[in-house]
């Protein structure tokens, strides 16, 4: 079937609509990348605007050298891991028994977490209540209290109740099968597609969240990659990389300009190799998970 000149037209300009689209997301990402190999002199300068102009990686050799950014990245794969452990647990506790049918009071507990979703206690309560805990300025404060998503939950419960088949679960039964043996030998081995939508939820919150360090912690030993990447980009404290040495402010300009380029690479780049190898589940547990039922 041979397509009409305005189903060609359309094609056309539907075609050119996603490239100038594609153009507007990646040029961003490829400018920061050539900005973080170029010498900071052609990027304040606008010269560099392509490909990398000055070719150098004093840039990254600072970041590497700087304990604080080090010690940051290493607290944040820290939360990151474990936290999103503690999620994935979390969150797979929840959703199994409220996908069961046969589990008693089920809508009334969904009623609730979801009640949380629309009202919350508010930031000083919280506090108080972290404080409380115990947990101010602790390495507890970054996993405990974020440690499920009501979201997260309504997804992998309805993956949970959409793509696992209840005669399955019951021929489990039938065969002598306890709840927890039919969780971890059969629901889990066929729920790898939201499992992968789970970790990359988490991971990706853990890895970019600073507000919550920047609330609860005071040590700066304990500070997240991201909230050492705040003070480089917005406040601009320098104080360690420049101690010592007598740089005038145009050269200390300069430092901080290619320093913030190689630090959000060096910030993305973990999470930006995470995805290829979840991409493939990631489409299928989401839309089934969100959307039937």
């Amino acid at each position: 079937m041979q397509n009409s000149a305005s189903d060609k037209l359309f094609t056309l300009i539907n075609t050119i609509f996603l490239l100038v689209i594609t153009l507007m997301v990646i040029y961003p990402l490829y400018f920061i990348v050539s900005a973080s190999f170029s010498n900071p002199t052609y990027i304040l300068t606008g010269e560099m605007w392509l490909w990398p102009k000055g070719f150098n990686l004093d840039s990254y050799a600072k970041v590497f050298e700087n304990k604080d950014i080090v010690n940051g990245f290493l607290n944040t794969l820290k939360y990151t891991t474990i936290g999103t452990l503690i999620n994935l647990i979390m969150t797979i506790m929840a959703a199994y028994p409220l996908s069961r049918k046969d589990f008693y009071g089920r809508n009334v507990i969904m009623a609730i977490f979801v009640f949380t979703m629309f009202f919350g206690g508010g930031l000083i309560p919280t506090y108080l209540l972290i404080k409380d805990l115990g947990m101010i300025d602790t390495f507890w404060v970054m996993v405990i209290p974020n440690a499920v998503a009501v979201w997260n939950i309504i997804i992998m419960r309805t993956f949970f109740q959409t793509t696992i088949p209840l005669e399955l679960q019951e021929s489990a039964q039938i065969d002598g099968c306890g709840n927890i043996r039919i969780l971890l030998n059969i629901v889990l081995p066929l729920s790898m597609p939201v499992i992968a939508v789970m970790i990359l939820f988490y991971a990706v919150g853990h890895w970019n969240s600073y507000f919550q360090a920047l609330i609860y912690l005071s040590d700066k030993g304990k500070f997240p990659l991201q909230l050492i990447l705040r003070e480089i980009l917005i406040q601009g404290e320098m104080d360690e990389l420049m101690k010592g040495t007598s740089e005038s402010f145009l050269k200390q300009k300069l430092s901080i300009e290619g320093l913030k380029y190689t630090v959000i690479i060096v910030a993305n780049l973990p999470m930006l190799l995470l995805y290829p190898f979840l991409q493939r589940y990631f489409v299928k547990g989401f839309m089934i998970g969100s959307i039937k039922g």
